[in-house]
């Protein structure tokens, strides 16, 4: 393995007589050679801080990080292989567009010609070929924010990090940036760790996704796992949008298990990792993109409820549906304006069966399904 994370753990000592902070908790993790993984999470969840660990801004209470075969717990940032993005760009202001993307090669006396060849060839890899002269302040965000990859990048490192590198550009450049730091990064075939709390860039950008909460990681997985089998009600609800519909268990055979809910038997697909048994109260996970909506009755097991709201959004529109003193969430994608159907209309509801998965019913969802 690359790039090892082993039960790596933080505590913060209290101030003030305050209790300690528990910021990252036994947190393992495998990471290959030019994989690209991102630590997903609410704010608080212990991500940034496992990679400031990981850069060496800070050193763990427990724990090891091995790199390419070394353990590199007690080395400092610069002597660690690694290069970081930050998300205030961190651009210097006094220096050209070259001079900025040099700096760290002239840290280390490094030959000239060396030097302005391996500048030229990221200035071109990062399209910036043309600003060498351009002061900061003559660039627009995503063009410093270039710089700062073009920086990182020209230091040859073992393991680029990403520290939400795109938070403070707009959202189409955010967008546009995105896909050129995945080009970049799949060219280079570059280790990259990337940090942010929108599961959208994570969804697009990542080989695979660490979801964390409170320091400990949630689940490990392709954004099509976590989307499609997440491992807990958080997972479910922090990726994507989710509705969660009750139900008790009726009986399980050998490719489904069948719940009631809201008085309709459903047939679930049967999760590969967990077992259920008659009689056992459980939560369907219910995207709102897989649920169709009939104004008839469906051959197919559906829920009956009135629309409460329909919000029209150009290439989908969106129906909050009312079922049995419960709200849910459904799409429609590419509506003709005479499709749309008004608020106060009773509907069907049919939940796609092969896209229906089962959560057990410990966990305490909320009554309200919209997430």
């Amino acid at each position: 393995m690359y790039l090892r994370l082993e039960q790596l753990t933080k505590v913060f000592p209290g101030r003030g007589g305050s209790a300690d902070v528990l910021a990252v908790d036994d947190v393992s993790l495998d990471i290959e050679r030019g994989e690209f993984v991102t630590l997903l999470g609410p704010s608080g969840c212990g991500k940034t801080t496992t990679l400031r660990l990981i850069a060496g801004f800070e050193f763990p209470t427990r724990g090891r990080i091995v790199l390419d075969g070394q353990e590199i717990n007690h080395l400092p940032p610069n002597r660690r292989d690694m290069a970081m993005v930050f998300q205030s760009y961190a651009v210097f202001p006094h220096l050209s567009v070259f001079e900025n993307i040099a700096y760290g090669l002239r840290v280390k006396k490094l030959p000239g010609d060396e030097i302005r060849q391996r500048v030229r060839e990221v200035m071109e890899l990062t399209e910036l070929t043309g600003l060498e002269n351009r002061q900061p302040n003559e660039l627009s965000g995503g063009q410093q924010q270039r710089v700062a990859l073009a920086r990182a990048l020209v230091m040859e490192p073992k393991v680029l990090l990403f520290d939400e590198p795109l938070s403070n550009l707009d959202a189409k450049l955010r967008v546009q940036m995105r896909s050129e730091i995945r080009r970049i990064q799949q060219e280079l075939a570059i280790t990259s760790v990337y940090v942010t709390h929108d599961q959208e860039e994570a969804m697009v950008l990542s080989d695979r996704i660490v979801v964390m909460d409170q320091g400990q990681i949630q689940q490990v997985g392709t954004a099509p796992e976590i989307y499609r089998r997440p491992r807990n009600r958080f997972v479910a609800d922090f990726i994507g949008r989710a509705n969660f519909l009750p139900g008790v268990v009726e009986q399980v055979d050998a490719e489904s298990v069948h719940v009631r809910v809201y008085q309709v038997s459903v047939p679930v697909p049967r999760p590969d990792a967990v077992s259920f048994h008659p009689g056992q109260e459980v939560w369907v996970l219910l995207r709102p993109e897989s649920v169709r909506i009939h104004l008839e009755a469906p051959p197919e097991p559906a829920f009956l409820g009135d629309v409460v709201r329909t919000s029209y959004l150009g290439a989908w529109a969106e129906y909050e549906i009312a079922i049995d003193g419960q709200r849910i969430l459904a799409v429609q994608y590419n509506p003709a304006e005479e499709e749309l159907i008004p608020p106060g209309t009773q509907v069907h509801a049919e939940p796609i069966r092969s896209n229906l998965y089962l959560l057990p019913g410990e966990e305490r969802f909320p009554q309200e399904v919209l997430a």
